[in-house]
């Protein structure tokens, strides 16, 4: 059968990719395209057209390049007609998928929607095209099952597939010592930065971590960065402060590392299944800033206190993010913190609220099933 994927940013490649690998294994004449990226590719589909061209951040980024996803939108309508799957299947990005499901629906191809769009956040009205324009739902989280429930839908949890690749990865990393030698960084305690994937967050977000380093002089500073940002942004940010970048290696960087400071997202969750010790910041442009505090629904920033349905982690949030905020709430998770064992121990049962492994192939064995 013929798949056609569309992930329109970093996490969605990832959670992609290991779809890509179970989809090949469960079908044995997969033909998968995709727009994604390079993890997608290197699983086995061919890539269209890279989620660097997709990632816009925030209400005034995405009005700025209006053009741009204009442009998206036809020729990912165009491909679809070109290559004609058997299924389009959608991970999360709402604003762009939602739209191509609507057409690829009314052009008679079956559609899938696979990591749910964070409707349980905000805009849940649309909820309304999730009914009408998706033929599966495919979540990732426990407690998505009751939302749809309330809104006539049924889902079934399967697992988080994120399990799948913290399990892999850390079971193939050597101890923390050789991770050190491995990533070219000093035996020394880490502390990392996750300031995120996009180059409007990275350039708000990152200054604020900063303000923490010369607080703890027995640490070294670790930015997990991403190769779709330029090295040049980074040194700008970070000018000649004692913070070493290493691109592509955030689960290295998280397993060397005594505690992080997190962009809100997908990379919370990394950090908890990693069992590292976080605070987790977000902040926006002011505008942006504004009409999510208008919109946005849920109690929390983070998947993992939305899993928990608590504060187990703690979140600061544009004004609440200051230096004696970041200083106060780092030392307390560090070694010897009042927070860390509590921490630690939520996060076991964070673990077993989310299941056991193997969800991607248990997804993937239903897509094919429901296909054929």
């Amino acid at each position: 059968m013929r798949y056609f994927i569309i992930a329109g940013e970093q996490s969605g490649d990832l959670h992609g990719s290991n779809l890509v690998r179970e989809l090949l294994v469960a079908d044995n004449g997969a033909e998968i395209f995709c727009w994604g990226g390079d993890l997608m590719e290197s699983a086995g589909a061919t890539l269209l057209v890279h989620y660097r061209k997709l990632a816009f951040m925030g209400f005034v980024a995405v009005i700025k390049n209006l053009g741009a996803i204009s442009k998206n939108i036809n020729l990912c309508k165009q491909h679809i007609t070109e290559y004609k799957p058997d299924v389009v299947i959608f991970i999360d990005y709402p604003g762009f998928n939602l739209r191509i499901a609507a057409f690829a629906k009314k052009a008679g191809y079956k559609t899938f929607y696979y990591i749910s769009p964070k409707l349980w956040a905000w805009n849940e009205g649309r909820v309304k095209k999730i009914k009408k324009f998706i033929d599966r739902m495919f979540i990732i989280f426990p407690f998505e099952v009751n939302f749809y429930k309330k809104h006539g839908i049924t889902v079934e949890y399967h697992g988080n597939p994120l399990i799948d690749e913290t399990e892999k990865r850390i079971s193939q990393f050597p101890a923390k010592a050789g991770m050190c030698k491995y990533l070219g960084i000093e035996e020394k305690p880490v502390i990392a930065f996750l300031a995120g994937s996009r180059k409007h967050e990275i350039e708000i977000i990152l200054p604020e971590m900063m303000k923490t380093i010369y607080h703890f002089p027995g640490y070294q500073f670790v930015l997990a960065g991403v190769k779709n940002i330029t090295d040049e942004l980074y040194i700008k940010i970070i000018g000649n402060a004692p913070v070493k970048v290493i691109k592509e290696k955030t689960y290295e960087i998280l397993y060397t590392a005594e505690a992080a400071l997190v962009t809100s997202g997908t990379a919370t969750l990394e950090a908890a299944l990693h069992g590292t010790p976080q605070v987790v910041c977000y902040k926006g442009d002011f505008f942006s800033m504004l009409i999510a505090w208008m919109v946005v629904k849920v109690k929390y920033i983070s998947l993992v206190n939305l899993i928990m349905g608590s504060e187990i982690v703690k979140e600061l949030v544009q004004y609440d993010i200051t230096e004696k905020s970041l200083m106060t709430e780092l030392k307390d998770i560090l070694p010897g913190g009042g927070k860390r064992e509590k921490l630690l121990s939520d996060y076991k049962l964070l673990k077993i609220k989310l299941g056991s492994a193997g969800a991607s192939g248990r997804i993937a064995r239903e897509m094919v099933r429901e296909l054929i």
